[in-house]
C-alpha cells in the first residue's frame, strides 16, 4: 500500500535490501505509508529502523513535511543520526543534543531532525515555530515509559505531542507484555512480532555444559545439550574460550561496573595467548589510543587498555565517551574478541554478538539485592547472533546448581514478558512538567492540568486519577510559594522567574534553592556549594574525610548570612550537605587545574562520571548567571567562575582562554613561559611559535591581529 518514492527504492537497493522482513511488510500493510500511526514490538535487528526510516522519508520527499527521531539516550541519537546521513544523503539531515536554552532556529532548514528526549521538551518549552511542518514523529525504546528516570519525561511529552500535532507517530518498542495497550493509548495500529533474523539459542550453563531451550519444554530436563570446549574452570571463561574457538565475539554483562573490570581482566588473562601477532599489533594501537584521550591517564584508563591489549574490553558509564567509541568500533570490526559490560549496554546502542551471557541476575541497588526483570534480560538475549555474520546466535545465563538451573529457566527462559508500566505517579520529574506547562501557556488551569493527566499513559492504565491530582495541587502550592506562578482564581500565569526557571530546563526546587543562595554572602567554594547543592548534581560523590573536616571548618568561618545557615528550600528525604561539599571541592580542584587523574583517584569518581559533573556544572552556573539578572544580584563572580569551571584553570588565565585554539594546557603553557595577557602575545612572536608551534600560534595572531 502507498507509493514508495524512486529516491527511497534506489536506497534500499544500493544497501543490498532485496525484500522487507515480516515487521516491515505488516507495517507498511498496516498503512505506514498512508499516514498511519503504528506501535511496532519486535526483537532487536528484526528492522524497526527501517520502518521508521520509510516513514520518515516518504512524509519528507512525498508530502514535503519535516520528521522527527526521539530517543532517550545520546549515544543512540547519535548513532541512528549516523546511519541515516549514510542511507540518505540527499535527505537534510541534523542531530541537536546540546545546549538545553535555546530554540535552536537553525533547525528549520533541516528536514530530518534527531534529538533526545530531553532536548525536544526544552526545543518546545522554548517555542519552536516549524512544528506545524513536522509529518512524522519516531519514539524509539517507548518501553522505557517504566524507566524511573527517564520514563516520566518521554511519557508527557508524548501525550503532549498527541494533543498539539496531528502528526503520524511511529513508536518502536522492544518486545513486552502489553504493546497493544500503548498501541490503543496513542490510537495507533499494533504491528507485533517474534521475527529475528539470525535463529536465538537461549540456554543456561551448568558445570560447562549448555541446556538449551528447545520447542515447549519446561525446567530444562529434556532441552539438546553441548558441552563447551576450552580448558577454564571458571564457566564464564570457558563460554568466552568456546566463543573464539568458533572465529566469533561475546557480550557478558554484569551487574557492576567493578565486576565488569573485574571479569575483563580475568578474561584477558585467560585469552590474550590465542591472539595473532596482527591482532596484538592493533590492540596495542588502540590501548595506546585509549590511554591518550586524557592529558594524564587514570587508572581506570590504564586497566582499560591493559584489557584491551589482551583482546577484551569493559563498558560502562564510567568510561570516557571517546574511549567508548574506540571500544564499540573496535569490536564491530572483530578487533576486541569480547566486551564485559554493566546491562547499561543493552540500552540501546547496537553492538550485536555471536555470544550473550548474561552473568548475574541480581543487581545491588543501593538499599540492597533486587533481581533484573525478564524485559531486561530478553532485550539483552536480543544482542545474541549477528546478522550477516551468524546463522544463529547464543544467549545463556550461568547456574551453580540444578535447583538454580530450573529457576533461571522457570524466572527467564521460559517465562512471560512483563508489561510496561507508567512512572507518573512515583516521579519528581513532575513539578518541572507542571510548570513548563504553565510558562507554555499550554496549561493554564487546575483542570487543564487534570485534564491533560488524564490523556496520559498512566490515566490511560489506572483511570483512578486521585494520586496524580493530589501531586498537582501539591506542586501548584510549591511553585506559587516560591513566586514562580500565579494562581489569579480562574488561570495560572507563569511569572517572568517561572518562564526562564522552565526555559533552563532546571527542577523548580533546585532553582529555589539557587536564588535563596544567591541572595546570601558567598565566595568562590561558596558558589560551588551553591551548584553541587542541587538535584541536577545528584548523585553527589562520596564524603571523604579531609571533605568533612573541611565542611566542618568551613562553615564555622563562614558569617550567619551565608548560604551555610540552614539547608534553604530543601525539603528532600536524605539531605546531604557534607557530601554536596566534597562535590564542590572536587569542582574547586578542577578550577585549580588538578589533573583528571588526581581527581579520578582522590574522589573515587570515574573519568566519564567526573565529566558528566564538570558538564552539570557548567549549566548550572549558567543557570545561575540567568537567574541573577532577574533577582539583580552582581553576577561577576559568577561569570569568572563560569569560565574556571568550564576550561578548569586558575583565575589567572582568564584573559589567555578567551581565544580560541587556547585551552587549559596551553594557556598554562604560555603564562609558565612569561606570557601572561593576550597584549603579551602581541609581543612575543617567537615564543608563543615556540610554546604552541608555527600553526596553533598562527591561528592565535589571526585572532588578535
Amino acid at each position: 500500500k502507498g507509493i514508495v518514492p524512486y529516491e527511497i527504492v534506489e536506497s534500499l537497493e544500493k544497501r543490498g535490501l532485496e525484500r522487507f522482513t515480516p515487521p516491515q511488510e505488516a507495517a507498511i500493510n498496516s498503512g505506514l505509508l498512508e499516514g498511519a500511526s503504528i506501535v511496532v514490538a519486535s526483537p532487536t535487528a528484526s528492522g524497526k529502523t527501517l520502518i521508521a526510516e520509510l516513514a520518515s522519508a516518504y512524509n519528507i520527499i512525498a508530502k514535503g513535511k519535516k520528521a522527527v527521531y526521539i530517543a532517550p539516550m545520546r549515544a543512540l541519537v547519535e548513532e541512528k543520526y549516523s546511519e541515516f546521513k549514510a542511507s540518505y544523503p540527499y535527505i537534510k539531515g541534523v542531530m541537536s543534543i546540546g545546549d538545553m536554552d535555546s530554540n535552536d532556529p537553525w533547525l528549520s532548514n533541516y528536514s530530518m531532525i534527531f534529538v533526545s528526549t530531553e532536548k525536544f521538551d526544552s526545543l518546545i518549552r522554548h517555542g519552536i515555530d516549524w512544528l506545524p511542518s513536522v509529518g512524522c514523529i519516531i519514539f524509539d525504546e517507548v518501553h522505557m515509559l517504566d524507566d524511573q528516570s527517564r520514563g516520566a519525561t518521554l511519557e508527557l511529552l508524548m501525550t503532549k505531542l498527541k494533543d498539539i500535532t496531528d502528526a503520524q507517530v511511529i513508536a518502536l518498542s522492544a518486545t513486552i507484555g502489553n504493546a497493544n495497550e500503548i498501541a490503543e493509548w496513542l490510537g495507533a495500529k499494533l504491528v507485533e512480532s517474534d521475527y529475528r533474523p539470525v535463529k536465538l539459542r537461549k540456554g543456561v550453563v551448568l558445570n560447562n555444559v549448555a541446556y538449551y531451550k528447545l520447542g515447549k519444554s519446561k525446567g530444562g530436563e529434556d532441552n539438546a545439550t553441548e558441552e563447551l570446549s576450552g580448558s577454564a574452570q571458571l564457566q564464564e571463561i570457558r563460554i568466552v574460550e568456546d566463543t573464539l574457538h568458533r572465529g566469533k565475539q561475546a557480550l557478558v554483562f554484569y551487574s557492576s561496573r567493578r565486576n565488569a573490570e573485574a571479569g575483563a581482566e580475568r578474561i584477558g588473562n585467560a585469552i590474550k595467548s590465542s591472539l595473532t601477532q596482527e591482532e596484538s599489533k592493533l590492540l596495542g594501537e588502540l590501548g595506546d589510543r585509549i590511554t591518550g584521550v586524557l592529558e594524564s591517564p587514570t587508572q581506570q584508563c590504564i586497566k582499560l587498555a591493559s584489557a584491551v591489549r589482551k583482546g577484551v574490553a569493559f563498558h560502562h558509564a564510567g568510561l570516557l565517551n571517546a574511549q567508548r567509541g574506540y571500544i564499540e568500533q573496535a569490536f564491530r570490526d572483530n578487533i576486541i574478541k569480547a566486551v564485559c559490560s554493566t546491562t547499561t549496554l543493552g540500552l540501546g546502542v547496537n553492538l550485536p554478538a555471536h555470544t550473550v551471557l548474561v552473568k548475574e541476575v541480581h543487581r545491588y541497588n543501593g538499599l540492597g539485592s533486587s533481581k533484573i526483570g525478564v524485559n531486561e534480560v530478553t532485550q539483552l538475549f536480543g544482542r545474541a547472533g549477528r546478522p550477516k555474520y551468524d546463522t544463529e546466535g547464543r544467549a545463556l545465563l550461568l547456574a551453580t546448581s540444578k535447583e538454580l538451573m530450573r529457576r533461571l529457566y522457570k524466572e527467564y527462559i521460559d517465562a512471560e514478558l512483563e508489561p510496561v508500566s507508567s512512572s507518573l505517579g512515583i516521579a519528581p520529574i513532575l513539578r518541572t512538567h507542571i510548570l513548563a506547562f504553565i510558562a507554555e501557556d499550554f496549561l493554564n488551569s487546575i483542570e487543564g492540568i487534570n485534564a491533560f493527566m488524564a490523556k496520559t499513559f498512566y490515566g490511560f492504565q489506572y483511570k483512578d486519577l486521585w494520586e496524580i491530582k493530589q501531586n498537582v495541587r501539591s506542586i501548584l502550592k510549591e511553585l506559587a510559594e516560591w513566586e514562580f506562578i500565579e494562581d489569579r482564581g480562574s488561570e495560572l500565569i507563569a511569572t517572568r522567574l517561572g518562564k526562564r526557571v522552565s526555559e533552563l530546563y532546571i527542577d523548580p526546587l533546585s532553582a529555589k534553592w539557587l536564588i535563596d543562595s544567591l541572595k546570601k554572602q558567598r565566595d568562590t567554594l561558596g558558589s560551588l556549594f551553591m551548584i553541587a547543592n542541587t538535584l541536577e548534581m545528584r548523585p553527589y560523590v562520596r564524603a571523604t574525610e579531609e571533605g568533612l573536616s573541611r565542611y566542618v571548618m568551613y562553615r564555622s568561618t563562614m558569617p550567619s548570612t551565608s548560604i551555610f545557615d540552614s539547608q534553604g528550600s530543601f525539603d528532600y528525604a536524605v539531605y546531604e550537605p557534607e557530601r554536596a561539599f566534597t562535590t564542590a571541592l572536587m569542582l574547586y580542584d578542577w578550577m585549580e587545574e588538578i589533573h583528571e587523574r588526581e581527581l579520578v583517584e582522590k574522589y573515587s569518581i570515574t573519568p566519564g562520571a567526573l565529566y558528566v559533573k564538570l558538564t552539570n556544572a557548567d549549566w548550572l552556573v549558567y543557570s545561575s548567571i540567568e537567574l541573577a539578572k532577574l533577582i539583580h544580584v552582581p553576577i561577576h563572580d559568577l561569570v569568572n567562575a563560569n569560565v574556571r569551571l568550564k576550561y578548569g584553570i586558575k583565575e589567572e588565565l582568564l584573559d589567555l582562554v578567551r581565544l580560541e585554539q587556547i585551552g587549559r594546557v596551553r594557556a598554562r603553557a604560555l603564562f609558565n613561559n612569561g606570557i601572561k595577557t593576550v597584549e603579551d602575545i602581541r609581543g612575543n612572536h617567537d615564543k608563543v611559535v615556540r610554546v604552541l608551534g608555527k600553526d596553533i600560534a598562527q591561528k592565535v595572531f589571526n585572532q588578535i591581529s
